[in-house]
Formats: structure tokens, sequence, C-alpha cells
């Protein structure tokens, strides 16, 4: 499979969210009646939207309004909410920074320690009002602070890095032994980041309770300018479900697949459940939100890596609560509000009744989906055309 792209060497065609359609099917499905909830690790969410461990996206307050809304927003462990007592007003240096001082301000700002009661501080903030705490960090420091997460109540535990593998060789330290992290800790345990079928079922079998699918694609992410790696999401996503469907009919157990960055748009969304997703992760349209505690800015994980950065800083403005990001009305018209109303209307178009039969859907491949008859937009840069 796959053609040749010189002398002796095939390459896979693989495809993003803006080269494939969606294709209705026999039946349509009266959108209030379709159900949107997700599993992971044995408890049902109302919205399958997880809002990403990024600084700009989620802090406590931002964590607790979501879990309300019936959804999850993981916090970094490792940014500016555990290394400063009041991040506000770093947050506030780094969003009126100009582009060009951008980075190596935010590299000077994460040299400062993470402070280990200030993890304990922000998980019990969240528990106190009730929401879901759920907590990210590298794999370095997984040990560690999830230690200190299970002592103070944290319900979900992700471990996340650029590319995650089950064998990582390193002359100069120890690695994360992930096998041994999943069944050491009585929490459930998601890691990511990963892109290939193999290494979906690897992780699978060694205890993950969900998988993050996607390198490269976030909006602020720019790793696949760095490094040059990356598989386009619905290919990644399509290949991770595979391996997701032969896991549970091996051993019975599901493990939910979460697609990871790339989609801006609920037409986004609803073609990585159609891929496969059980549910997905987005920063850029949450950092859009009122709540968002990066004032309309948004930025990398790594974009304050002291020798290698791979993010950037960029403006998303703010354009409406998380509520109306959500639920709506929709006051844009780029798709970027009421992504719930979307992909509910658009579950009900296809005749999925739930996110287990929006895997089946027909997906075609549409290089002109985005274009076709969409002139006006383009020349006046409203709707689809911006």
């Amino acid at each position: 499979m796959g053609e040749w792209i010189g002398i002796g060497r095939r390459a896979r065609r693989c495809y993003g969210f803006d080269e494939v359609a969606l294709v209705p099917g026999a039946q349509t499905v009266n959108p209030e009646d379709v159900d949107t909830s997700f599993e992971l690790a044995g408890k049902r969410f109302k919205i399958p939207i997880l809002a990403a461990a990024m600084d700009g996206v989620v802090d406590v307050k931002f964590a607790v309004t979501m879990s309300k809304m019936g959804g999850i927003a993981v916090l970094n462990l490792d940014g500016v909410q555990t290394r400063y007592e009041n991040p506000d007003s770093v947050l506030e240096k780094i969003s009126t920074a100009s582009a060009q001082e951008a980075t190596e301000i935010m590299q000077s700002i994460y040299t400062t320690p993470v402070k280990e009661k200030l993890i304990a501080k922000r998980i019990r903030q969240i528990k106190e009002k009730h929401g879901t705490a759920a907590v990210s960090c590298i794999p370095a420091n997984a040990e560690r602070f999830a230690r200190i997460a299970i002592s103070a109540g944290v319900d979900i535990f992700v471990v996340q890095s650029t590319v995650t593998s089950t064998k990582h060789l390193s002359k100069s330290y120890k690695g994360l032994d992930l096998e041994k992290f999943c069944k050491t800790h009585k929490v459930p345990v998601v890691i990511g980041n990963c892109v290939t079928y193999e290494m979906t079922l690897a992780l699978m079998e060694i205890g993950a309770s969900g998988l993050l699918i996607g390198v490269g694609p976030g909006a602020a992410c720019t790793t696949r300018g760095v490094l040059g790696i990356g598989v386009p999401q619905v290919t990644a996503t399509v290949d991770a479900a595979a391996a997701r469907d032969f896991y549970f009919k091996k051993t019975g157990k599901y493990v939910s697949i979460i697609t990871d960055g790339g989609m801006n748009r609920g037409g986004d969304i609803c073609k990585a459940i159609a891929a496969g997703a059980d549910s997905v992760m987005i920063g850029s349209s949450f950092a859009r939100a009122i709540e968002a505690p990066g004032r309309g800015y948004h930025w990398g994980m790594a974009t304050s890596h002291v020798n290698l950065p791979r993010g950037t800083r960029i403006y998303v403005g703010t354009t409406g609560s998380l509520k109306e990001i959500l639920f709506g009305p929709a006051r844009v018209d780029d798709g970027s509000q009421n992504l719930m109303g979307a992909l509910k209307t658009s579950m009900g178009s296809l005749g999925a009744s739930n996110l287990r039969e929006m895997h089946y859907v027909e997906i075609i491949i549409a290089p002109s989906i985005q274009t076709e008859g969409k002139v006006f937009q383009v020349g006046q840069r409203v709707g689809m055309g911006k």
C-alpha cells in the first residue's frame, strides 16, 4: 500500500479533516434525541470534548465550569498554575508581550520550579467546588506528581508528551515505566500522544484507560515544522480506532480514543468521531472563551522549551462564553461556537443515534469540500472563507 516517492521508497497517503466529508445514510434522527455521552474509565460524561491541558485554556475556574457543564478540562501540572501562587500576573505578562519577545518571556517564566504544595492546592480547589479533577504532566514528572495528585483526590491523571512509546531508550536517565505506572496507581491513566495502530495497541496492553491521538496538529503547535513529524488526524484516528476495536474483541476491555488537536470547528469534531474517536481534545476553541485564563491568547505546551521550542503564542481573541462555545447560541459564523449543537445536528443528519453509531457513517475523500461553491465566502472572508 502506498505510492512510490522515489527509487525503492513508498509512502502511504494520509488524510486530514479538510480532505474528507461525511455522507448521509438511509435514515435521519431528530438531533434532540441523539446521545452524545461517552465513557472514560467507567465514568460517563455528557460532553465528548475535553479542554486541553494548556495554560491559556484551563485554570481552576475553567475546570470547575467545564465540569458543571458535563465535560472534562485538564489542568497542566507543569504550567503556571503550579509554579506561581498568583498566576494571574504571570498570565497578564504573557498576554501583553510583543510577538517578538513572547517566546523568550515564556522561557523565563517557566524556569520557576513547580511547587508541590500548589499541585495539591489546585486539585483540592477543583474538588471543593465539585469539579472533575483531571491533570496532566510530562513523563519525567509523572511518578512524583501522581503521588501528590492522588493524595489530593485527583480523578484522572494524564501522562503526556510529544510522542509516547512503551520503550524509551536513554543513556543519561531512566525513563518512566508506563506499565508499572498504570498498574501501581489506583486512578485512571490517560496516555498521549501517539498516531499509529501498533503504538495504540501497545499502550492499551500496558493498562491505559484512554489514549490521546495526534502529533503536531494543534493550532499553537510547531512540532510538524520543527521536527517534521506527524500524521494527519483523520488517518491517525482511523488507525487508532482499529487498534481499539481489535483490543476490545481480544480482551473485552474498551479503551477510549481521544483525538487531540487540529479541530477548531464543529465539522472537524464530527469528522474525528466518524473516524473512530470516542471523544476529542481541543485547545484553541476554548482559548477564545471569556472564562479562559489566556486573555485571548493561546500557546503550545512546548513553547517555553529552553532549547528547542515546539510551539508558539497565537492570538485567537475572546469571542464568547464557554456556554456559547459549547451550546450556543452561536454569535459567529465560522463554526467555532455551539460545538455540541453542530455535533448533534451532524449525527441526526447522518442517522447516528449515539457516538458508537457515528463510527460507522460513510467517509469519502473530498478535496473540494471546503471550496466548492464558496467563492463569495472566500472573496469576502466570511464563513468558510475566513
